[in-house]
């Protein structure tokens, strides 16, 4: 089973100027390696004990401390490689190219004794170094769409050449904007919320992208294609399907021996629906008040989240509006005073001044990017993203990817013998965050898992 500890085939620490280096990987009594869809950067934590005896001092012979022998001070490279523990488990390789390395962000929790010393290393990719020396100061046209936006300030102001064309999704809308010397990372999430995608067939029905890395490189995907993704497959080209047993079975369903690596080791629902919040944060119904500062004319629009149910958006279970899947009426039996449902009351007021161009030389009627068609609505998929998330863990499995989805089985409860699956709880989930933990007694993978309705979902 792959729990097992992995080996730590290379992990080299270089001092800032390069002229230093030294093997870590004993001293390593712990890694881990973190993906989110809301974080722009990959990071890792790397947990050193060694006995100060470790690296020869720069002036005589004598040998020293990591600390101060290299020493840290912050920048330095990191290449890492660790071995997978099955043959489903590729495990992890940061060594091939230098500008995949991990850079030391921090040092924390340093402990020095008179023969021994522990701290821990943070390490951040370098697009995350560089993210803090760039500036986007530059004036981007009307004319560009943003994911063209998006491919310029990666390539040439972020400077980095970790993205893929086919992982910036194309989006349908143009937008022009002032950099204003914002940092890259900043824009970049930014226009992800302002962004329409191309290929769904309602463009005022798929607002909303998510600006990630992971190991796949920069992602730049909307809500639509991460949920549109097909189920996560090992390298044998096995689906990934976690099913939560218990305990570790020697057997499958078809009696054949099982090794437990789709096994889900530990399970807990941390967030289930949290209807007020939504209602807060007006994810199903809004009130929008526009300003127009060239013809000082008001415009208000409602938005009503059950507008876009159904088959206009993508959904992991049921279609949104169909079955439970939605909000419950209240103005059966007399509960609401207005004998109206709850999403026919706007829940939240936004107000806004509309942009109506970014220094044209002449004034221009066109809005530029129209916030009536896209903001209500990215801020609804957004939150209806996360009606349910679970905490889970599993047996190591580096082929997983923050924003890929993979399919869950969890026991329903009752009282019969046969062995039942849940059928609202179980089915299609995305991996929001994950970390790969290893040891040197253990190895397994964590994962925050989000879905938008409940239920299976309708091929």
């Amino acid at each position: 089973m792959s729990i097992q500890k992995s080996i730590y085939e290379k992990l080299i620490l270089e001092s800032s100027d390069g002229s230093r280096s030294i093997d870590i990987s004993k001293g390593a009594i712990s890694i881990d390696y973190y993906e989110d869809i809301f974080s722009p950067t990959i990071t890792a934590k790397i947990k050193i004990v060694n006995t100060g005896n470790t690296i020869t001092a720069e002036k005589g012979n004598s040998k020293q401390s990591i600390y101060n022998g290299l020493p840290l001070r912050g920048g330095e490279r990191v290449s890492l490689k660790i071995a997978g523990n099955s043959s489903k488990n590729p495990g992890l390789d940061f060594s091939k190219r230098p500008e995949n390395y991990f850079y030391v962000s921090k040092i924390s929790d340093v402990i020095t004794e008179t023969n021994q010393e522990s701290f821990t290393l943070h390490l951040v990719s370098r697009e995350a170094l560089t993210n803090e020396t760039a500036r986007v100061g530059k004036k981007f046209s009307r004319s560009l769409k943003i994911s063209d936006s998006v491919n310029q300030i990666l390539k040439d102001i972020l400077k980095t050449n970790n993205f893929k064309s086919e992982n910036i999704e194309p989006t349908s809308n143009e937008y022009g904007f002032i950099g204003n010397m914002r940092k890259p990372f900043t824009v970049l999430v930014w226009l992800a919320s302002k962004a329409v995608s191309g290929s769904s067939k309602d463009a005022d029905a798929s607002a909303g992208y998510f600006f990630f890395q992971n190991q796949n490189k920069f992602q730049f995907q909307s809500t639509d294609a991460l949920i549109k993704k097909p189920i996560r497959k090992t390298k044998n080209g096995q689906e990934v399907v976690y099913t939560y047993n218990q305990v570790n079975l020697p057997y499958d369903e078809n009696n054949k021996k099982t090794d437990n690596y789709f096994n889900n080791l530990n399970y807990f629902v941390d967030t289930d629906q949290a209807l007020v919040e939504k209602l807060r944060l007006g994810t199903y119904s809004s009130y929008r008040i526009y300003y127009n500062p060239l013809t000082f004319e008001i415009k208000p629009q409602e938005f009503k989240g059950e507008n876009y149910s159904g088959s206009k958006t993508a959904s992991l279970g049921r279609p949104l509006g169909e079955g439970k899947n939605f909000l419950p009426d209240l103005s059966k039996g007399g509960s609401s005073p207005s004998n109206k449902k709850l999403q026919d009351s706007p829940t939240r007021i936004i107000t806004a001044v509309l942009d109506l161009g970014t220094l044209d030389p002449e004034a221009s009627q066109k809005l530029n990017a129209d916030p009536g068609k896209n903001q209500s609505q990215s801020l609804m998929r957004y939150n209806v993203l996360f009606t349910q998330t679970l905490n889970v863990i599993v047996p190591s499995n580096t082929n997983l990817r923050a924003g890929d989805v993979i399919k869950c089985n969890f026991p329903k409860v009752t009282q019969s013998t046969a062995k039942e699956y849940d059928p609202e709880t179980s089915g299609l989930y995305i991996i929001k965050e994950l970390c790969h933990h290893f040891d040197s007694r253990a190895s397994y993978t964590s994962m925050k898992l989000v879905r938008d309705t409940f239920g299976p979902r309708k091929n």
